[in-house]
């Protein structure tokens, strides 16, 4: 009899824990694609995988074929590299991601590769998917794959920029 009580009392504390749960949850004034106001961009919140990952990478630095080698590493990672070159002006930070709606989940992803210190630039009228990867002076190296596990734990789930809205996902 005893044990139907534990086992009673057990089951109403579980089902509290689910409806405070359900209550609180912090997705349910996400905006959708239905609620976005017009003029806004849907921004692509899919966590790509490297292989899925367009990048360009540009040397912001004076070092003489940093865009080179680090657009070799990208590749050995399974990145698709379409560009390297030399960006027009220096830039002090480790890196900055320049992308757009379509390369919001790409540009997460390459934030764990530089440890969350890259530098985001948003650009609402960009329309492909490529992650522009402007290195920096205080770039030394990318992450290995633990370390960019690890960062994509911290970092969480990619969310759509202000300004935009996340795309529907398609449930195939």
């Amino acid at each position: 009899m005893r044990a139907l009580v534990v086992v009673g009392l057990l089951a109403v504390v579980a089902l509290v824990f689910v409806v405070v749960a359900v209550v609180r949850d912090s997705q349910g004034g996400v905006a959708s694609a239905e609620s976005c106001p017009d003029g806004w961009p849907l921004a692509d919140v899919t966590l790509r995988e490297p292989k899925d990952v367009k990048v360009n990478v540009y040397n912001a630095t004076d070092e003489t074929g940093l865009a080179g080698s680090v657009a070799d590493d990208f590749r050995y990672r399974k990145f698709q590299v379409k560009k390297v070159d030399d960006a027009k002006k220096r830039v002090d930070d480790v890196a900055v991601l320049r992308f757009g709606p379509k390369g919001v989940g790409s540009a997460h992803l390459l934030r764990a590769y530089f440890l969350n210190n890259a530098k985001q630039e948003y650009d609402a009228k960009r329309k492909d998917d490529t992650v522009d990867v402007v290195l920096g002076n205080g770039f030394q190296q990318l992450a290995t794959t633990t370390e960019v596990n690890q960062s994509l734990g911290d970092l969480g789930s990619p969310e759509a920029p202000p300004g935009s809205c996340p795309m529907p996902v398609d449930d195939k």
